[in-house]
């Protein structure tokens, strides 16, 4: 018993510093197995913190490389923009240049010409001192011949020039009038030639332009497009003309057929409010609204026809019927005349006992050839008429359409009344791009130019200012004299006055002899 106890009491330091020795081997293995848990947290944190520096740098580089591809895009862009602006300025600038060559050898021929004329004024001069010397000269030996003064040889002088030129002039205007009757058709043809070109030249670019306002200048270019190609198809879908210059905020549209205009103007207004211009919004646009458009001529026609109470009308007829809504002629609507035309028809149908609606029907179909194309040959009249016949309208329609200019053979009373309704129609003050004041001071002016000439007793214009009737005093002008004034005042109206289609100049020369029987 002593023997173990002693045995416990050597073993326990033992144990104790065996055991002490064992808790610091077994920490430090701890702290080594920790610090190499570190060690490797450390590591694994620095390849994360590098990994995210290296994901960072690439998406710098990407966002980088993105943002140079967009500058360099839009520097492409600015250098093509700068580049079309630079041929636009070299184009104006050789325009600019052949301009300048032009006037400048405008100005060499003109100072060639102002020599020239001055040689020839000086040898005119020259001249003229010749013969003043002579005509000096000459009177002084006619005043010792006639023993008359210098005033009474001169008015006697005149006074049988003037007798003499009187009756000279007034046999060549019977002379030239006699030619002119025998030339009649070409004499027709050349003036209504002459008058087609005074009248259209002042109306061609009402009837043939429509101006849209666009909001701002930008615009344009988004109407044009990238090197032309929205403006190409907009023009290639309407068969219209585009017209871009440099006024500002406006557009405008030329054309020929008035219908096709008016699509192509609402299509352009509807691009301009939505926005999206491209070529195939600007084809389906166009469509649309051609759809559009030959609805609104179907329902017009239609609705025409009802107002007027006319029946049985072929679907072609009505269809030409609503075209002629956008057509116009001397600023009147064509359509409006028509129905116009139609009641004036109507009215004095009534009174005469006709049949009304037979009227209404030919004045309403008497310009329905101003709404064919170009496709027929002939006046609108002719063809108009043939188009009635051919979609078997009454023989009176098809006269009332073809003789209502006189271009066909009268063969219906109707015919008579289709051209004076369509005269009233279209004479009337106001009808015709003109307003009331205007028409006024013109038959006046035309009625002052007549009385300003001797012997005339008074002057009255009728027929809207077509025709003026000049009444002349027969003691003062005989029937040669009043040839030759009739040729004068002509010539001075076509001089001061400026009128659509022409002017019939009467002169009226009358002798009335009177007795009371008792």
């Amino acid at each position: 018993m002593q023997i173990f106890q002693l045995l416990v009491y050597l073993l326990l330091p033992v144990c104790i510093i065996a055991g002490y020795f064992i808790c610091i081997i077994v920490s430090k293995k701890k702290q080594s197995a920790s610090e190499k848990r570190i060690k490797e947290l450390i590591l694994e944190s620095q390849r994360e913190a590098e990994k995210i520096r290296k994901e960072a740098e690439l998406a710098v580089k990407a966002e980088l490389y993105q943002r140079r591809e967009a500058f360099e895009k839009e520097t492409q862009e600015t250098k093509m923009e700068l580049r079309q602006q630079e041929k636009r300025l070299s184009k104006r600038e050789d325009n600019l240049e052949r301009k300048m060559e032009l006037l400048t050898k405008k100005e060499r021929y003109i100072d060639t010409l102002s020599a020239n004329f001055a040689l020839k004024e000086k040898k005119l001069d020259e001249k003229r001192l010749e013969l003043e010397n002579a005509i000096e000269e000459e009177n002084k030996a006619l005043l010792k011949i006639s023993n008359l003064s210098k005033d009474d040889a001169e008015k006697l002088l005149l006074s049988r020039l003037e007798k003499e030129l009187d009756v000279k002039c007034s046999e060549l205007i019977s002379k030239k009038i006699s030619e002119t009757k025998e030339n009649a058709e070409q004499t027709a043809i050349s003036l209504i030639s002459t008058a087609i070109q005074r009248c259209a030249a002042t109306h061609t670019a009402e009837n043939i332009v429509s101006a849209i306002e666009l909001p701002n200048n930008e615009m344009k270019g988004r109407i044009i497009g990238r090197e032309g190609r929205n403006i190409r198809a907009f023009e290639k879908a309407t068969g219209i003309d585009v017209i871009v210059d440099d006024t500002p905020g406006v557009i405008v549209l030329s054309g020929f057929d008035s219908v096709r205009r008016e699509i192509a103007r609402q299509s352009m207004e509807k691009l301009i409010l939505d926005g999206r211009i491209h070529p195939a919004h600007i084809e389906e646009v166009v469509k649309e609204t051609e759809k559009e458009i030959e609805q609104i001529i179907q329902e017009t026609g239609k609705q025409t026809c009802f107002e007027l109470g006319i029946h049985n009308v072929n679907p072609e007829l009505i269809k030409l019927l609503g075209r002629l809504k956008y057509r116009t002629s001397y600023g009147q609507n064509q359509l409006q005349h028509s129905i116009e035309v139609s009641n004036l028809m109507g009215i004095i149908a009534g009174e005469l006992k006709l049949d009304v609606s037979l009227a209404k029907r030919c004045g309403l179909f008497h310009d329905i050839g101003k709404a064919i194309g170009p496709e027929m040959e002939g006046t609108h009249a002719v063809a108009g008429a043939d188009l009635a016949k051919r979609y078997d309208e009454r023989p009176e329609v098809v006269n009332a359409i073809a003789g209502h200019h006189e271009e066909a053979q009268i063969e219906s009373v109707y015919t008579v009344l289709v051209s004076a309704a369509d005269a009233i129609s279209a004479g009337r003050p106001g009808a015709r791009r003109e307003t009331l004041e205007k028409y006024i001071k013109r038959l006046e002016k035309l009625e002052n130019i007549a009385t300003s000439f001797g012997g005339v007793e008074g002057a009255y214009a009728i027929q809207a200012g077509r025709e003026i009737r000049v009444m002349v005093c027969p003691e003062k002008v005989n029937d040669k004299v009043a040839a030759k004034m009739c040729y004068d005042i002509a010539k001075e109206i076509e001089e001061q006055l400026e009128y659509p289609g022409e002017v019939i100049v009467t002169v009226i020369r009358e002798t009335r002899f009177i007795e009371h029987a008792k």
